[in-house]
């Protein structure tokens, strides 16, 4: 094998760049502890309690057995046993979760890694997964952590004020919850951003969107915003590569909307898989009329990991035409991600069409926005600017 090869098949500096750009965690399990013990050493413990923590969104189904009522998995749970995400368990008849307070990767990452092009552009935003996840996308860029279970990792014992504290510490401006599902620790997520309110510190989310609408209703109204990975615009491709449903997603989008919280989406556009350009086309005329022309749409590259290793990159000009083609529709923030230095990374003015900030990956610099709007037509430029 090459010197400049990888197990999947590209080169290191390829892996490297799709890592950079598309939101995976860059330590996981006994690295990221080392990572993030600079912030908070007394805070560790070398594996979970596996005692649980009381979970909110169930019911008791009788006989001993819970329900879960925090995804639309609506997993049916007996005594001793754990659901669907392996994080909520049922011990002695009430729901509890294995993996609040035990964030296994600790990470300071740019907003642009989220990524989220309309928040805080710039900032560093303190980012955390637990293991576990309620969807098997086959594609997973983070599978080393999505599909453990609480106990596999080495984590952090940290609570919502240890999270706060720490992200103060590193000059964080927000807190993110990213890289497996942050759905199947809500409680946890819910409990740091009341911690975070009182002391200015905002908490952001990164989420496949599969999620019931009570807990979701309640987490868009506690977040800053809201990514939605929206891995595609088919129920086949949802069933067959992620073993979910489309609709509670695009369900889900609206109700973030519908709560005012700010609103991201992406769509790893995937070679053969999901990258026809009708459907294409079905997507973005949906997000225009479901969730409007303002809602930003990062067409993102993939690259062969975990199960999809089979499959070759996205060819760069295929994200191009997905972006023409959400353009076209009438959407006004369109974004190609993954390919550092393409003109699709910047923000344009959907009046005058002036670049309002350019982006290189991870790296943004604010040329023309002031006070969010335009500097040149004096454009309204919805986001979350300071």
């Amino acid at each position: 094998m090459n010197s400049e090869e990888n197990i999947f098949g590209i080169s290191r500096r390829e892996f490297l760049i799709c890592l950079a750009g598309a939101g995976c965690a860059l330590a996981v399990g006994c690295r990221s502890r080392a990572h993030s013990s600079e912030l908070l050493a007394a805070s560790t413990s070398p594996t979970p309690p596996l005692s649980g923590h009381p979970a909110r969104f169930w019911h008791d189904a009788g006989a001993g057995v819970v329900e879960c009522e925090l995804c639309p998995r609506g997993c049916t749970i007996a005594a001793n046993a754990s659901g669907f995400c392996r994080g909520r368990h049922n011990a002695a008849g009430k729901l509890t979760s294995l993996v609040y307070g035990q964030p296994v990767t600790v990470n300071n990452d740019p907003i642009e890694k989220k990524p989220f092009n309309h928040v805080l552009p710039g900032a560093r935003a303190l980012s955390l997964a637990c293991v576990g996840c309620n969807m098997t996308c086959r594609h997973c860029q983070n599978w080393e952590i999505s599909q453990a279970s609480p106990g596999d990792l080495p984590a952090y014992n940290w609570s919502p004020a240890d999270v706060v504290r720490n992200a103060k510490a590193a000059g964080s401006a927000a807190i993110a919850f990213t890289y497996n599902e942050p759905t199947i620790w809500s409680e946890y997520i819910l409990d740091t951003a009341q911690a975070g309110r009182q002391q200015h510190m905002p908490v952001i989310m990164i989420s496949n969107g599969f999620i019931q609408e009570k807990p979701q209703r309640e987490l868009a109204r506690a977040l800053l915003a809201y990514k939605v990975d929206l891995k595609g615009f088919s129920e086949r491709f949802y069933r067959d590569i992620c073993d979910a449903h489309l609709k509670p997603v695009l369900d889900g989008m609206i109700r973030v909307k519908q709560e005012k919280c700010w609103l991201e989406i992406v769509t790893l556009v995937i070679p053969t898989l999901n990258d026809d350009p009708q459907e294409l086309k079905q997507l973005a005329v949906w997000v225009r009329d479901n969730l409007g022309r303002d809602v930003p749409l990062h067409f993102t590259r993939f690259m062969p990991l975990y199960r999809l290793r089979n499959l070759p990159r996205t060819p760069v000009p295929t994200l191009e035409t997905a972006r023409q083609i959400a353009l076209d529709a009438g959407l006004h923030y369109v974004y190609i991600g993954n390919v550092p230095g393409h003109p699709g990374e910047n923000t344009y003015c959907p009046k005058c069409h002036t670049m309002l900030i350019q982006r290189y990956g991870m790296s943004s610099t604010i040329v023309a926005l002031q006070n969010g709007k335009c500097a040149k037509c004096g454009e309204v430029i919805p986001g979350v600017w300071s």
